[in-house]
């Protein structure tokens, strides 16, 4: 295949101005992507009630639902697609998106909730079709910050702008979440083609972080099974921490009421951006730790800051030390940092350090897809056992709970992973 002027460009460019390509695309890429998700968690959805469930819960786990599918289809899909057919793909899914939106207008609720969980099927597999353009190069951290702070900002703009069609232009709520999509539909064509410009990984970055190829089904076995103790752990770690991350996001609206703040379009886009400022320069500066093994410890660190930070956050709160915007900033930070670790840092060193080629999409994809489903879980048992628990007692409950429980499990993986990984034996080694 010849490469096109931008990506000759870009294989003579400077590391910054490289740097600055990719995270554009891929930050420009996944940013418009949550406008064909989020809107519709604008609206509150307060008149209709079925089989027990209020209705924006209902539409909410449905669209988990098939994201969560999506996940355990993507461990295949993701992990085997060629980098040539991404760009397309993504395109394509995105497409099947809002087409399941133009449906949830058109049908009455409560059945308008099959369209969403359409909806969520093809979106759960753009995020790693994009992370694919970023993985296996020096500074891949740094590039999948950027990305990273795209649905951290992305979430609080589009409801913003959600929340802003129904209230000053008058859109029928039905009807918010398509016409969300088509206003960003032209800027997504322009993001997904600078991604598909960006050249794979030149020979040095290949020899530091590992080749990064399409994994075959009894690859993903063998690596899973050499891996399967710290494995387990960490997506134990995530599926906590996606079930705290996913309150809070889905039930912004409900929380902020609850915090008795007043729900301006604009309090979502707020928290959220300093939020993504913050996430970004801790998260970025891994880039410049050349040691993988010592990388790998620094993101341990990290969780575990990330998880006292939000039980210093509930604490706070509780206390009436914290008002609500410092809460849900403070949570939020304390969340999406291990969150975010997760996404640009652990198993891009964890691959990095061992000597096995693999891709960040594979083991993404196991931890999403276990994330997705305990998320489901949560909500049928929130909305059937504990229907009387508001969303800030319930998120409370949630981090108090994800924090001790994730600083605990960070703390044995950090013992692990000294054995595992001894700097005089190499970079190789397995679970036993």
């Amino acid at each position: 295949m010849v490469d096109s002027w931008v990506t000759k460009k870009l294989r003579a460019a400077s590391p910054s101005v490289f740097g600055l390509y990719c995270m554009t695309a891929a930050f420009g890429t996944y940013f418009c992507m949550y406008a064909f998700r989020k809107p519709f968690t604008a609206a509150t959805y307060p008149d209709v009630v079925w089989l027990g469930l209020g209705l924006k819960s209902l539409l909410i786990i449905s669209q988990v639902a098939g994201y969560a599918l999506s996940k355990f289809i993507g461990i295949k899909i993701v992990s085997e697609m060629p980098a040539r057919k991404r760009a397309i793909t993504i395109l394509g899914l995105i497409g099947i998106a809002e087409f399941a939106l133009l449906l949830f207008a058109y049908t009455p609720a409560p059945w308008n909730c099959v369209w969403l969980f359409v909806n969520g099927l093809p979106l759960g597999m753009v995020f790693g079709l994009v992370l694919g353009f970023l993985e296996g190069r020096q500074t891949t951290e740094a590039l999948a910050a950027g990305l990273c702070a795209s649905f951290i900002v992305a979430s609080g703009f589009v409801k913003s702008v959600g929340r802003a069609m129904i209230d000053d232009l008058g859109v029928e709520t039905s009807w918010m979440p398509v016409t969300t999509g088509l206003i960003f539909v032209a800027p997504l064509l322009l993001f997904v083609w600078l991604l598909a410009q960006i050249p794979p990984p030149n020979a040095e970055d290949t020899v530091i972080r590992q080749p990064r190829r399409p994994m075959k089904a009894s690859e993903r076995k063998q690596f899973f099974t050499k891996y399967a103790a710290s494995l387990i752990a960490l997506i134990t770690i995530y599926v906590l921490l996606s079930i705290a991350r996913s309150v809070r996001d889905d039930f912004a609206v409900e929380i902020w009421a609850d915090l008795g703040t007043t729900n301006t379009p604009s309090v979502f886009a707020i928290s959220e951006f300093w939020i993504a400022v913050l996430i970004m320069i801790a998260c970025g500066f891994s880039v410049f730790i050349r040691n993988n093994r010592t990388a790998l410890f620094s993101t341990l660190i990290a969780l575990a800051v990330g998880f006292l930070v939000t039980l210093v956050a509930t604490t706070g709160h509780s206390l009436g030390f914290l008002s609500p915007m410092g809460f849900m900033i403070l949570l939020g930070f304390g969340m999406y940092l291990p969150y975010v670790v997760f996404h640009t840092t652990i198993f891009e060193r964890m691959i990095a350090v061992s000597g096995e080629p693999a891709n960040v999409g594979f083991l993404m994809y196991l931890a999403d897809a276990a994330g997705y489903l305990g998320y489901v879980a949560v909500l049928l048992f929130k909305n059937f056992e504990t229907k009387d628990l508001n969303y800030l007692s319930m998120l409370k409950a949630i981090s108090l709970i994800v924090g001790i429980i994730s600083v605990l499990l960070t703390g044995w993986l950090f013992l692990h992973f000294s054995k595992r990984f001894r700097p005089q034996v190499g970079t190789h080694g397995g679970d036993n």
